[in-house]
Protein backbone atom coordinates (compact mmCIF):
# COMPACT_ATOMS: atom_id res chain seq x y z
CA UNK A 1 0.00 0.00 0.00
CA UNK A 2 2.41 2.49 0.59
CA UNK A 3 4.49 1.42 -2.70
CA UNK A 4 1.51 2.24 -4.48
CA UNK A 5 0.97 5.42 -2.57
CA UNK A 6 4.20 6.42 -3.37
CA UNK A 7 3.38 5.88 -7.03
CA UNK A 8 0.37 7.95 -7.00
CA UNK A 9 1.86 10.76 -6.16
CA UNK A 10 4.04 10.46 -8.47
CA UNK A 11 2.00 10.27 -11.30
CA UNK A 12 0.29 13.60 -9.65
CA UNK A 13 2.84 15.66 -9.47
CA UNK A 14 4.45 14.60 -13.26
CA UNK A 15 0.68 15.44 -14.40
CA UNK A 16 0.59 19.27 -12.69
CA UNK A 17 4.36 19.35 -13.96
CA UNK A 18 3.23 18.52 -17.74
CA UNK A 19 -0.36 20.52 -17.32
CA UNK A 20 0.04 23.81 -20.25
CA UNK A 21 0.91 26.73 -18.47
CA UNK A 22 -1.37 29.91 -19.49
CA UNK A 23 0.08 31.96 -22.30
CA UNK A 24 1.38 35.19 -20.53
CA UNK A 25 1.20 37.93 -23.54
CA UNK A 26 4.32 40.27 -22.75
CA UNK A 27 3.51 43.86 -22.32
CA UNK A 28 4.95 45.86 -24.88
CA UNK A 29 4.30 48.77 -27.53
CA UNK A 30 2.28 46.01 -29.52
CA UNK A 31 1.01 43.96 -27.18
CA UNK A 32 -0.67 43.15 -23.55
CA UNK A 33 -3.65 45.40 -22.54
CA UNK A 34 -4.86 48.85 -21.96
CA UNK A 35 -7.29 50.49 -20.76
CA UNK A 36 -8.66 53.64 -22.76
CA UNK A 37 -10.77 56.52 -21.63
CA UNK A 38 -12.50 58.15 -24.29
CA UNK A 39 -14.44 61.41 -24.67
CA UNK A 40 -17.54 59.65 -26.66
CA UNK A 41 -17.16 62.71 -29.18
CA UNK A 42 -14.65 60.32 -30.51
CA UNK A 43 -15.81 57.20 -29.65
CA UNK A 44 -16.40 56.18 -33.75
CA UNK A 45 -12.74 57.24 -35.12
CA UNK A 46 -11.42 55.75 -32.18
CA UNK A 47 -12.60 52.78 -32.73
CA UNK A 48 -11.89 52.29 -35.95
CA UNK A 49 -8.21 52.77 -34.92
CA UNK A 50 -8.41 50.20 -32.03
CA UNK A 51 -9.84 47.80 -35.65
CA UNK A 52 -7.18 48.21 -37.48
CA UNK A 53 -4.32 47.87 -34.59
CA UNK A 54 -5.97 45.13 -33.55
CA UNK A 55 -5.28 43.52 -37.35
CA UNK A 56 -2.00 44.00 -37.49
CA UNK A 57 -1.02 43.18 -33.39
CA UNK A 58 -3.34 40.25 -32.54
CA UNK A 59 -2.28 40.19 -29.22
CA UNK A 60 -2.71 43.74 -28.21
CA UNK A 61 -6.37 44.05 -26.48
CA UNK A 62 -7.98 47.79 -24.93
CA UNK A 63 -10.76 48.38 -23.14
CA UNK A 64 -12.31 51.72 -23.67
CA UNK A 65 -14.31 53.34 -21.57
CA UNK A 66 -16.55 56.11 -23.02
CA UNK A 67 -18.29 58.93 -21.55
CA UNK A 68 -18.74 62.86 -21.36
CA UNK A 69 -15.17 64.87 -20.46
CA UNK A 70 -16.51 65.43 -17.04
CA UNK A 71 -17.08 61.99 -16.58
CA UNK A 72 -14.35 60.04 -17.36
CA UNK A 73 -11.51 62.99 -16.45
CA UNK A 74 -11.75 61.75 -12.68
CA UNK A 75 -10.89 58.66 -13.31
CA UNK A 76 -7.56 59.65 -15.43
CA UNK A 77 -6.65 62.08 -12.71
CA UNK A 78 -7.45 59.76 -9.91
CA UNK A 79 -5.03 56.74 -11.72
CA UNK A 80 -7.36 54.58 -12.28
CA UNK A 81 -7.02 55.08 -16.25
CA UNK A 82 -3.66 56.42 -17.32
CA UNK A 83 -4.68 56.62 -21.52
CA UNK A 84 -7.50 59.32 -22.53
CA UNK A 85 -8.52 60.99 -25.42
CA UNK A 86 -9.52 64.70 -25.24
CA UNK A 87 -10.48 67.71 -26.95
CA UNK A 88 -7.80 69.89 -24.40
CA UNK A 89 -4.75 69.45 -23.19
CA UNK A 90 -4.18 68.88 -19.18
CA UNK A 91 -4.24 72.12 -17.36
CA UNK A 92 -1.21 72.86 -15.42
CA UNK A 93 -2.88 71.79 -12.01
CA UNK A 94 -3.93 68.21 -13.72
CA UNK A 95 -0.53 67.98 -15.65
CA UNK A 96 0.74 68.58 -12.13
CA UNK A 97 -0.92 65.64 -10.41
CA UNK A 98 1.21 63.34 -12.24
CA UNK A 99 4.30 64.68 -12.57
CA UNK A 100 3.76 64.68 -8.67
CA UNK A 101 3.72 60.82 -9.17
CA UNK A 102 7.19 61.10 -11.23
CA UNK A 103 5.20 60.50 -14.13
CA UNK A 104 5.11 63.12 -17.38
CA UNK A 105 2.38 63.30 -18.96
CA UNK A 106 3.08 62.86 -23.00
CA UNK A 107 0.26 64.70 -25.19
CA UNK A 108 0.12 64.37 -29.00
CA UNK A 109 -2.38 65.76 -31.05
CA UNK A 110 -3.58 63.54 -34.08
CA UNK A 111 -6.51 64.86 -36.02
CA UNK A 112 -8.43 68.20 -35.81
CA UNK A 113 -12.59 67.91 -35.40
CA UNK A 114 -15.43 70.52 -36.23
CA UNK A 115 -18.18 71.55 -34.55
CA UNK A 116 -21.10 71.09 -36.38
CA UNK A 117 -24.52 73.33 -35.79
CA UNK A 118 -27.51 71.42 -37.52
CA UNK A 119 -31.17 72.98 -38.61
CA UNK A 120 -33.81 70.93 -40.34
CA UNK A 121 -33.20 70.52 -44.15
CA UNK A 122 -35.95 72.86 -45.06
CA UNK A 123 -34.94 75.64 -43.43
CA UNK A 124 -34.39 78.87 -45.33
CA UNK A 125 -31.84 80.53 -43.08
CA UNK A 126 -29.05 77.95 -42.94
CA UNK A 127 -25.93 80.26 -42.07
CA UNK A 128 -25.07 81.58 -38.97
CA UNK A 129 -22.22 84.06 -37.22
CA UNK A 130 -19.95 83.27 -34.48
CA UNK A 131 -21.41 86.60 -32.89
CA UNK A 132 -24.57 85.38 -33.11
CA UNK A 133 -23.68 82.33 -31.65
CA UNK A 134 -22.07 83.88 -28.64
CA UNK A 135 -25.23 86.48 -28.51
CA UNK A 136 -27.22 83.49 -27.88
CA UNK A 137 -25.14 81.89 -25.13
CA UNK A 138 -25.28 85.02 -23.36
CA UNK A 139 -28.89 85.49 -23.31
CA UNK A 140 -28.59 88.99 -25.43
CA UNK A 141 -29.58 87.70 -28.93
CA UNK A 142 -33.09 88.97 -30.77
CA UNK A 143 -32.50 86.62 -33.80
CA UNK A 144 -35.27 84.01 -31.62
CA UNK A 145 -32.49 80.92 -32.50
CA UNK A 146 -31.49 78.53 -29.98
CA UNK A 147 -29.17 75.88 -29.39
CA UNK A 148 -29.36 72.59 -27.77
CA UNK A 149 -26.51 70.73 -27.06
CA UNK A 150 -26.00 67.13 -25.58
CA UNK A 151 -25.23 67.11 -22.19
CA UNK A 152 -24.57 69.61 -19.49
CA UNK A 153 -21.18 68.24 -18.86
CA UNK A 154 -19.54 67.30 -22.66
CA UNK A 155 -16.58 69.02 -24.08
CA UNK A 156 -18.69 70.49 -26.83
CA UNK A 157 -20.50 72.49 -23.82
CA UNK A 158 -17.43 73.72 -22.51
CA UNK A 159 -16.10 74.88 -25.77
CA UNK A 160 -19.00 77.11 -26.34
CA UNK A 161 -18.97 78.62 -22.94
CA UNK A 162 -15.37 79.22 -23.00
CA UNK A 163 -15.77 80.58 -26.45
CA UNK A 164 -18.10 82.79 -25.13
CA UNK A 165 -16.42 83.54 -21.71
CA UNK A 166 -19.77 82.74 -19.48
CA UNK A 167 -19.67 80.55 -16.85
CA UNK A 168 -23.68 79.96 -16.65
CA UNK A 169 -25.48 79.67 -18.98
CA UNK A 170 -29.27 81.87 -20.14
CA UNK A 171 -32.27 80.91 -18.45
CA UNK A 172 -33.34 80.83 -22.24
CA UNK A 173 -32.36 80.65 -25.57
CA UNK A 174 -29.59 77.21 -24.90
CA UNK A 175 -30.66 73.78 -23.88
CA UNK A 176 -28.93 70.38 -23.31
CA UNK A 177 -30.23 66.73 -23.90
CA UNK A 178 -28.62 63.50 -23.28
CA UNK A 179 -26.79 62.67 -25.96
CA UNK A 180 -25.57 63.50 -29.54
CA UNK A 181 -28.56 61.29 -31.02
CA UNK A 182 -30.85 63.23 -28.90
CA UNK A 183 -29.67 66.37 -30.65
CA UNK A 184 -30.18 65.19 -33.90
CA UNK A 185 -33.32 64.09 -32.85
CA UNK A 186 -34.78 67.06 -31.46
CA UNK A 187 -33.68 69.45 -33.88
CA UNK A 188 -35.12 67.32 -36.91
CA UNK A 189 -38.41 67.37 -35.34
CA UNK A 190 -38.08 71.04 -34.18
CA UNK A 191 -37.92 74.05 -36.05
CA UNK A 192 -36.20 77.17 -34.83
CA UNK A 193 -33.49 75.46 -33.27
CA UNK A 194 -30.10 74.60 -33.83
CA UNK A 195 -28.14 71.49 -32.42
CA UNK A 196 -24.76 71.66 -31.50
CA UNK A 197 -22.99 68.36 -32.60
CA UNK A 198 -19.10 67.45 -33.69
CA UNK A 199 -18.12 66.20 -36.96
CA UNK A 200 -17.05 62.71 -36.06
CA UNK A 201 -20.23 62.18 -34.39
CA UNK A 202 -22.08 63.34 -37.57
CA UNK A 203 -19.60 61.16 -39.81
CA UNK A 204 -20.10 58.14 -38.22
CA UNK A 205 -21.76 54.91 -39.56
CA UNK A 206 -24.95 55.09 -37.07
CA UNK A 207 -27.65 52.96 -39.44
CA UNK A 208 -30.43 54.18 -36.40
CA UNK A 209 -30.38 57.60 -37.00
CA UNK A 210 -30.13 57.54 -40.95
CA UNK A 211 -33.58 58.85 -41.51
CA UNK A 212 -33.10 61.71 -38.46
CA UNK A 213 -29.94 62.95 -39.98
CA UNK A 214 -31.76 62.85 -43.53
CA UNK A 215 -33.78 65.87 -42.29
CA UNK A 216 -30.97 68.13 -41.11
CA UNK A 217 -28.49 70.09 -42.40
CA UNK A 218 -24.89 71.56 -41.39
CA UNK A 219 -24.86 75.02 -41.50
CA UNK A 220 -22.24 77.54 -42.74
CA UNK A 221 -20.78 80.03 -40.37
CA UNK A 222 -18.68 83.23 -40.64
CA UNK A 223 -16.08 84.14 -38.34
CA UNK A 224 -15.60 87.25 -36.22
CA UNK A 225 -14.43 90.48 -38.18
CA UNK A 226 -10.45 89.98 -37.90
CA UNK A 227 -10.27 86.63 -38.13
CA UNK A 228 -9.60 83.66 -40.59
CA UNK A 229 -12.66 82.53 -42.08
CA UNK A 230 -14.98 85.70 -41.48
CA UNK A 231 -14.89 86.69 -45.57
CA UNK A 232 -17.63 83.80 -46.02
CA UNK A 233 -19.67 81.12 -44.61
CA UNK A 234 -17.82 77.95 -44.17
CA UNK A 235 -19.56 74.63 -43.20
CA UNK A 236 -17.20 71.95 -41.77
CA UNK A 237 -16.06 70.05 -44.12
CA UNK A 238 -13.06 68.35 -44.28
CA UNK A 239 -11.33 70.44 -46.84
CA UNK A 240 -12.30 73.51 -44.00
CA UNK A 241 -10.99 71.91 -41.44
CA UNK A 242 -7.42 70.93 -42.85
CA UNK A 243 -7.00 74.43 -43.98
CA UNK A 244 -8.38 75.90 -40.49
CA UNK A 245 -10.92 78.10 -41.93
CA UNK A 246 -14.13 76.93 -40.36
CA UNK A 247 -14.32 78.78 -37.36
CA UNK A 248 -15.39 75.95 -34.40
CA UNK A 249 -12.27 74.09 -34.57
CA UNK A 250 -10.97 71.32 -31.83
CA UNK A 251 -7.77 69.39 -31.45
CA UNK A 252 -8.42 65.69 -30.52
CA UNK A 253 -4.97 64.49 -28.39
CA UNK A 254 -4.36 61.15 -27.05
CA UNK A 255 -2.90 61.53 -23.09
CA UNK A 256 -0.66 59.26 -22.05
CA UNK A 257 0.14 58.65 -18.54
CA UNK A 258 1.45 55.13 -18.40
CA UNK A 259 4.88 55.81 -17.27
CA UNK A 260 6.20 52.71 -18.65
CA UNK A 261 6.85 51.94 -22.46
CA UNK A 262 3.82 49.90 -23.14
CA UNK A 263 0.76 49.34 -25.00
CA UNK A 264 -0.30 52.74 -24.74
CA UNK A 265 2.72 54.13 -26.00
CA UNK A 266 2.78 52.04 -29.05
CA UNK A 267 -0.99 53.07 -29.71
CA UNK A 268 0.13 56.54 -29.62
CA UNK A 269 2.69 56.40 -32.04
CA UNK A 270 0.15 54.19 -34.19
CA UNK A 271 -2.36 57.81 -34.28
CA UNK A 272 0.45 59.68 -35.59
CA UNK A 273 1.93 57.39 -38.70
CA UNK A 274 1.03 56.96 -42.17
CA UNK A 275 -1.56 54.64 -41.26
CA UNK A 276 -3.22 56.39 -38.77
CA UNK A 277 -2.92 59.49 -39.85
CA UNK A 278 -4.95 57.79 -42.87
CA UNK A 279 -7.71 56.44 -41.08
CA UNK A 280 -8.13 60.10 -39.44
CA UNK A 281 -8.27 61.13 -43.42
CA UNK A 282 -11.20 58.33 -44.17
CA UNK A 283 -12.75 59.30 -41.33
CA UNK A 284 -13.56 62.70 -42.87
CA UNK A 285 -11.50 64.67 -40.24
CA UNK A 286 -8.36 66.40 -40.03
CA UNK A 287 -5.10 64.83 -39.87
CA UNK A 288 -2.49 66.12 -37.52
CA UNK A 289 -0.37 66.32 -40.95
CA UNK A 290 -0.79 65.68 -44.14
CA UNK A 291 1.21 62.44 -45.18
CA UNK A 292 3.32 63.37 -48.66
CA UNK A 293 3.10 60.99 -51.70
CA UNK A 294 5.88 59.86 -53.24
CA UNK A 295 5.74 58.69 -56.83
CA UNK A 296 8.42 56.63 -58.53
CA UNK A 297 8.69 57.73 -62.34
CA UNK A 298 9.85 55.46 -65.00
CA UNK A 299 12.14 56.41 -67.79
CA UNK A 300 10.34 54.74 -70.51
CA UNK A 301 12.50 56.58 -73.69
Amino acid sequence: MRNLSFVFIFFVLLSCKNKKQPDVVEQTRTSGSVKILVDESFSSIIADQIMVFKSDYKHAEFTTIAGNENKILPAFLNDSVRVIILSRMLTPQEDKIYRNRSIVPKTSRFAIDGISLLTQKDDLDSNITVEEVVNILKGTSASGKQLVFDNAYSSTLRYFKELAQITELPKKGVYTLQSNNDVIKYVSEHKNFIGVVGVNWLLANNSNMTSYIAKVKMMGVRNIKGKKGDNAYYRPDQANLINGIYPFLRNIYIINCEGRDGLGTGFANWLLSPRGQLIVLKSGLGPHKMMSRDFNLKNTN
